[in-house]
């Protein structure tokens, strides 16, 4: 599609880039999941299966022994002891357990497997390996605002490193649903708001944690979550209802997990959420005939956490054994935690509610997985608690963790070129995210330690800064008794405040819905008295989503964006505070002016009557108190240099079968240098279909010395420009395009227009 050159550092990244990315041997050693598949040997294994060692073979539980945080992430269950998972292992009636404790875990349970077992089958063991296994990097949102998929694919794959030397062959991630209101909490696990952006990521994380091959010892299993469309839920609820088209669903949604699943993922999870009153777990048409017919996806579905179970709450089954039934039909082949298919597969098909070929295709394909992942030729092949010590936590692990957490910040605003700072002044730290062992790494992390990451106030006084003063001023979402008091007296004996508020760890993150993105009322007032001493202040935002900023907050002079950035966040932030690196994140998601605009996104409609530009006209499609634009739109960021967009080279026409370079020649003019994200925007003004209002088409990343320009060009081609037709098959229409190249979704850099001809 566009501009495909990829350079070392994945430099420029457009559709068509998606292809490279996408390319594994991995689909083509799993074709399908039939006899033909799997070995011999294997093969005759399910020759001898009885029909409770096949449902055995489909079911997945929490491990027994996991301990710490994953005791707290799992929610609670009266399910065995470890010696009674491990006798349920070695009878046959689990595949596997996911949040274990560690390789020595790993070691007894697959031991007394191998030795005990009737047939010998390995085990596989999952983990929420999200962002990071104990070295932490920034969560996925985060790491997106770098625009940067090479970065991904090098943060996985160290992921993939430190945790399959644990015991772990699977990592329920990517999470790739695309995330258009800020409300929902699990925002923060995905790449954002626009699909391009997200098909990128979904490819580079699945590379990064499957590596070459599936067998090697450093691989682990990716998988394409939540399959489909959870971010779309209603009112940003988690869990709630989603109702959207197919065409919508087709064009925002769907391609991020066929990006996921070219690039070779062996497996995905169903959602919760419904589908216009079908819920995922019980859907055949996305999970047979687009999943498997359309898409020809070799490799399994899980279910997610008792996902089957809650088809009866949303009144889809009558109970376990009509869920059961429903959703080993649609196509969840495994399901987690509910032990539904433990409990009811076997009479299911003994009444021929369920078909065998049914039940014994989904075997077949978790048995070539595991195959595919070297369980059967050695089924310790990633258990060595030796090796699991060496691997944790290594030097080149932390330094890419700080380069990463460098790389996602995104500077907002910089009026009067307040930052960097000059690490002589008497700075005052701020907040409750100043200093402290706390919410450091972020939400969705099992295996890391707060305890163990460098937090703010390390960092900057790390980087040289000594005249520094720690106040907390108050809590996340309570005040201090005399904290603003004593946080008014340290701004007052400083030359600059450096204000560290936004969400706790637990306030974004599955489950944690907020209705107002903003930052909460203890810190805002915390915000308003520092501001009314008159200092400068510099606002650092700890967030897992778009916020709306009010008051103090947003009319600071200086405000970055640094998420959570896992365990270098405080030697990160300092870094770009003091200028050792310049800030180059660009957000991946819209921040909009009230919390009532959500969802909003830069790809939205015109509309029949368009807000325009200027003052504000009467029955326009705009809020009373808000434009119909973002505060900060998706691409924005600012740098440490002066950047400017000039000498647009469009040319007048597109024939159908050729293509056109568009270009523009983009100027630092400040004194520092400064990495600079070029993006292209496209517009459709007249089609069959209503068009999105910009559309992202590919970006660029280009360093900029003080005082140099570089001409940035990017190739446009008539299949760029397709859209779902009428038949919602692929289709595009000759006509007039309008094209940005600009440093964001709402920018103007240079703009100019083209037609497309036949």
């Amino acid at each position: 599609m566009t501009d495909i050159t990829i350079s070392r550092r994945a430099a420029l990244m457009g559709a068509g880039a998606i292809v490279a990315w996408a390319s594994s041997p991995a689909r083509a050693l799993l074709a399908q999941a039939d006899p033909q598949a799997l070995p011999a040997r294997i093969e005759a294994i399910v020759q001898r299966m009885t029909l409770e060692e096949k449902a055995g073979q489909l079911q997945l539980n929490a491990a027994a022994w996991s301990g710490g945080i994953a005791t707290g992430l799992n929610p609670p269950s009266n399910g065995p002891s470890f010696e009674g998972q491990v006798a349920d292992a070695v009878a046959g009636k689990l595949t596997g357990v996911f949040n274990g404790n560690g390789a020595e875990m790993a070691r007894r349970m697959q031991d007394a497997v191998m030795r005990q077992s009737r047939l010998k089958i390995p085990l596989i063991f999952a983990a929420d390996v999200i962002h990071g296994h104990r070295t932490i990097f920034p969560v996925p949102v985060a790491e997106a605002a770098s625009f940067d998929p090479d970065l991904a694919m090098r943060t996985a794959r160290m992921a993939a490193y430190e945790a399959a030397a644990a015991g772990i062959d699977w990592t329920f991630f990517p999470m790739v649903d695309i995330a258009r209101d800020q409300r929902w909490g699990r925002t923060m696990e995905g790449a954002g708001e626009d699909p391009l952006l997200g098909q990128l990521f979904a490819a580079a994380r699945v590379k990064g944690f499957q590596g070459r091959n599936l067998a090697d010892a450093d691989a682990v299993m990716a998988c394409v979550k939540h399959f489909a469309a959870y971010g779309a839920a209603e009112s940003g609820l988690d869990y709630n209802s989603v109702d959207l088209s197919e065409r919508t669903l087709r064009e925002v949604y769907l391609p991020p997990y066929k990006a996921g699943f070219d690039a070779g993922a062996m497996s995905g999870m169903a959602s919760f959420n419904e589908i216009n009153g079908i819920p995922s777990h019980g859907n055949p048409w996305l999970l047979r005939k687009v999943l498997r017919d359309e898409w020809r996806f070799p490799g399994f579905i899980v279910g997610d956490y008792t996902g089957d179970e809650e088809m009866i709450a949303a009144g889809f089954a009558k109970d376990g054994k009509d869920a059961a039934r429903i959703a080993l039909l649609a196509g969840v082949d495994m399901s987690m935690q509910s032990n539904l298919y433990a409990q009811h597969l076997p009479a299911l098909v003994r009444e021929g509610a369920v078909p065998q070929a049914v039940l014994d295709e989904s075997v077949r394909r978790v048995l070539a997985v595991k195959h595919q992942l070297g369980l059967f030729d050695d089924p310790f092949r990633r258990i060595d608690t030796k090796r699991e010590t060496a691997r944790s936590r290594t030097k080149p692990a932390l330094a890419l963790s700080r380069e990463a957490a460098q790389k996602a910040m995104v500077l907002l605003k910089n009026d009067g070129d307040l930052l960097p700072l000059d690490p002589s002044r008497r700075i005052a730290l701020i907040g409750p995210f100043a200093s402290g062992q706390h919410d450091l790494n972020g939400p969705w992390v099992v295996y890391g330690d707060n305890n163990r990451a460098i937090d703010l106030a390390t960092g900057v006084k790390a980087a040289g800064a000594r005249n520094v003063s720690v106040t907390p001023g108050s809590g996340v979402e309570e005040p201090l008794a005399g904290g603003i008091d004593a946080a008014v007296a340290a701004a007052r004996a400083a030359d600059v405040v450096v204000l560290a508020i936004g969400e706790s760890e637990t306030m974004s993150g599955e489950a944690q819905s907020r209705t107002a993105i903003t930052v909460p009322a203890p810190q805002m007032a915390l915000a308003e008295a520092v501001a009314a001493t008159g200092k400068p202040i510099v606002v650092l935002l700890k967030n897992g989503r778009g916020l709306a900023l009010e008051g103090a907050v947003k009319d600071a002079p200086a405000i970055l964006v640094t998420w959570f950035l896992g365990s270098e966040t405080g030697h990160a932030i300092a870094d770009v505070l003091f200028g050792r690196v310049g800030p180059s994140g660009r957000l991946p998601l819209s921040f909009p002016h009230e919390s009532g605009q959500e969802p909003y996104y830069y790809a939205h409609k015109a509309t029949g009557r368009p807000a325009p530009d200027g003052p504000r006209q009467p029955y326009k499609a705009q809020w009373r108190t808000s434009p119909n634009a973002a505060l900060y739109p998706f691409g924005h960021g600012l740098t440490y240099g002066k950047v400017s967009y000039a000498a647009p080279v469009v040319p007048a026409t597109l024939p159908w079968d050729g293509r056109i370079e568009v270009a523009a020649t983009v100027t630092n003019s400040g004194t520092r240098p400064c990495e600079e994200l070029v993006q292209l925007y496209i517009r459709d003004r007249v089609a069959s279909i209503t068009r999105p209002v910009r559309e992202m088409k590919a970006f660029r990343k280009v360093a900029l010395a003080p005082g140099k320009s570089e001409r940035v060009a990017f190739t446009l081609t008539r299949e760029q420009l397709q859209f779902l037709g009428k038949d919602l098959q692929p289709t595009v229409e000759p006509g007039t395009f309008d094209v940005w190249i600009a440093p964001s979704a709402q920018a103007d850099g240079v703009h100019g227009t083209f037609d497309l001809v036949r």
